[in-house]
């Protein structure tokens, strides 16, 4: 059998990085985890190729030397999903399609033979036992969610660790939490679920012997969500970093209370995990409320995010507008000076949206509000739902506080508020790389040179700020105006839509 895996491409959205990519001379921001632990599961002796459309064009003729089509995508996939799924039909090749691309349902997928709904630890099996007696149903469906230690090491060998910004990994699936727009809940359940400490760090090993360094990111949906385990496996985890010069620098996602966890954090630190990322949604305890937020509520979320820093962590942060709470006449400038005040430089601020499978979309759907499914698009202007607020008010809000907050002035007060409250001396002391040097060298190119007037004034202010009061944090004050110029680009876009 020969097997053509392939993965769609991304929208231009906060997440996909497109243009904070010619700065680190990659393809695309992060490998294609699923369909690679996917091929891992196939039979050996099956012929594997795998297409990223995010790096490599996909050819006719790669299309025509395969069996059949494994693809994976998410929901802001689609539009390249649906081109791919064209052209295989137009040359007889059947397809087989997974991933959260098919939360909405499946009835836009006509022309697709399998579809895989769930986690493919557990279709997968079954799906080639029924393929192998020429039995194979058109939708499998998993029944409860899978042990992940069952997972395989994927495949890093079908592909080239120069093309990605970032590598990808997996240490839990899961979150005990409730938020009310969230999807995990149906995606991947509220108990997390966890690998074996030995499974994670011979993953890693793959990764490192496949040339992955640098950026790695955690794709936990709650990376302490099993908090016992988590602490055993960082301890692990820093001494596997020591023994091998820190090859890798980690991102995961974490609620706010981590900041209660001091010595959770050093354990992270040590560990060289080195931004965070934070759902604080809003600074409104009404909405909070709302959309069942409770961990967020009855704390001082800027003081959290100052503890934060302190420990050597670098927060991010998702935020959200649009909850019925939130006030026509005062959102906009509550949001702001939230963000603003927080020293939080990665800030992506997004229009709440009801997704498939949420409570959100349940209690809304019941009370007639709904207009369309979610577009999965995270700088989409436009609620699927009807808003409590006048949509015109809502929208014109939103493109003001993504115009403010990514203005260079707002962006480097911001940087600023950052430096003033970063600890890095807390982390680990590492030696320069030369891909950093050279992004560094090309932040000055692009934006120190030929940045529109404003940004080159305010790169620059950054540069001597850091050089004059927060030598030690130079690299970070640099790597925050390089996001900045990504995050100025989808402002521009989002403010035009």
């Amino acid at each position: 059998m020969n097997i053509l895996l392939v993965y769609p491409e991304f929208l231009t959205t906060f997440w996909s990085w497109k243009h904070l990519l010619k700065f680190v001379a990659k393809k695309s921001a992060f490998p294609p985890l699923g369909l690679l632990t996917v091929a891992a599961m196939l039979p050996k002796k099956w012929n594997k190729k795998l297409v990223d459309l995010n790096v490599s064009e996909l050819t006719d003729a790669d299309i025509q030397w395969t069996d059949c089509v494994f693809m994976g995508a998410m929901k802001t996939q689609s539009d390249s999903a649906k081109e791919i799924i064209f052209r295989c039909e137009t040359l007889g090749k059947p397809v087989i399609l997974g991933g959260p691309i098919l939360q909405t349902g499946y009835e836009e997928f006509e022309q697709v033979s399998h579809l895989f709904i769930g986690e493919a630890e557990y279709i997968l099996p079954d799906f080639l036992a029924d393929m192998e007696k020429g039995l194979a149903k058109r939708v499998y469906e998993a029944k409860k969610f899978p042990d992940i230690c069952a997972s395989p090491i994927p495949l890093w060998e079908m592909i080239n660790p120069e093309d990605y910004a970032s590598g990808l990994i997996q240490w839990s699936r899961g979150c005990p939490y409730e938020c009310e727009f969230c999807d995990i809940d149906s995606l991947n359940g509220r108990v997390p679920r966890v690998k074996s400490i030995f499974q994670f760090l011979a993953e890693l090993d793959a990764m490192y012997q496949a040339g992955f360094r640098g950026a790695m990111l955690i794709a936990d949906d709650n990376f302490v969500g099993n908090m016992a385990k988590t602490r055993i496996m960082l301890a692990e985890l820093a001494k596997w970093q020591r023994k091998r010069g820190y090859p890798f620098n980690f991102t995961i996602e974490a609620p706010i209370t981590i900041a209660d966890k001091q010595k959770l954090m050093e354990a992270m630190v040590a560990a060289n995990v080195g931004k965070v990322f934070l759902g604080l949604e809003t600074p409104n305890s009404a909405s909070l409320a709302e959309c069942a937020k409770r961990q967020n509520l009855n704390r001082d979320l800027v003081a959290d995010v100052k503890k934060i820093q302190k420990s050597g962590l670098i927060p991010m942060s998702g935020y959200i507008v649009g909850f019925d709470n939130d006030s026509p006449a005062t959102f906009i400038y509550n949001m702001i000076d939230f963000i603003q005040n927080s020293g939080v430089v990665i800030a992506m601020v997004g229009v709440l949206q009801a997704p498939l499978g949420t409570k959100l979309y349940t209690r809304l759907k019941r009370d007639g509000r709904l207009l369309k499914q979610a577009s999965g698009n995270n700088t989409d202007c436009y609620p699927n739902f009807i808003p409590a607020m006048p949509v015109e008010i809502l929208v014109a809000g939103y493109k003001k506080i993504i115009g403010t907050i990514y203005s260079p002035k707002e962006f480097y007060q911001r940087i600023c508020i950052f430096l003033e409250g970063y600890n890095p001396s807390k982390r680990v002391k590492i030696k320069i790389d030369k891909e950093s040097k050279e992004a560094f060298l090309r932040s000055i190119w692009h934006i120190g040179i030929f940045g529109s007037w404003k940004a080159k004034w305010y790169y620059w202010r950054t540069i001597f700020t850091a050089l004059s009061k927060y030598r030690s944090a130079f690299a970070e004050a640099v790597a925050m105006q390089i996001y900045g110029a990504h995050f100025q680009k989808i402002a521009e876009a989002i403010k035009k839509s």
